[in-house]
């Protein structure tokens, strides 16, 4: 099933070349509900240029983001470990985002009746912040084949750790700890 959906992504998406850590991670704005948008540069930005809003948000953050769909298994069991970790880091200089691709695969077979993220996590007790790829075009530009897929991205807009699949929860959660940690102390 994972070929078939990596094929299916990689042709109907037409996947661009695969992202590496120390690139700069590619910009995007996403919806987060009906006509609002999150931006990555509010949080992150190349050195030497400004954030988006430098008067009411000058401070630079480390941004975790990870592509997941409601239908993804190893994403549902990756989310309480995320929540977890936003919950430890909520007042430090860390956001956390859940890049939903569920509605750009929706058309795909057997995903036609995947429940639609919002609720759906509700129900679950996740309280991140939610974003949609509704087209997957960030999806796309980040070349989020395999899921769930995190990427790492320190305050000036630079990836320092890219995760694919989901392993171990302990191994998991210290080097997620760890890079976290890092990047914080390098930004204060």
């Amino acid at each position: 099933m994972r070929k078939l959906f990596t094929l299916l992504l990689l042709f109907s998406f037409g996947f661009s070349q695969e992202l590496k850590v120390g690139d700069v991670a590619p910009p995007w704005a996403l919806m987060y509900s009906p006509g609002k948008y999150e931006m990555l540069s509010t949080w992150s930005m190349e050195e030497g240029k400004r954030l988006k809003r430098p008067v009411s948000q000058p401070y630079r953050h480390v941004v975790v983001m990870s592509f997941f769909a409601t239908w993804c298994a190893p994403c549902m069991l990756e989310l309480p470990i995320l929540e977890k970790l936003y919950n430890k880091y909520k007042s430090e200089r860390v956001k956390f985002f859940l890049i939903d691709i569920t509605e750009a695969t929706r058309n795909m077979t057997g995903f036609e009746n995947s429940p639609k993220a919002g609720p759906f996590l509700k129900k679950k007790g996740v309280t991140m912040p939610i974003l949609y790829d509704t087209r997957g075009t960030v999806m796309e530009r980040y070349n989020a084949v395999f899921l769930p897929r995190i990427y790492i991205i320190d305050g000036n807009r630079k990836i320092t750790q890219i995760r694919e699949g989901f392993h171990s929860e302990e191994k998991f959660t210290k080097e997620l700890i760890i890079e976290i940690d890092r990047l914080l102390g390098e930004i204060k």
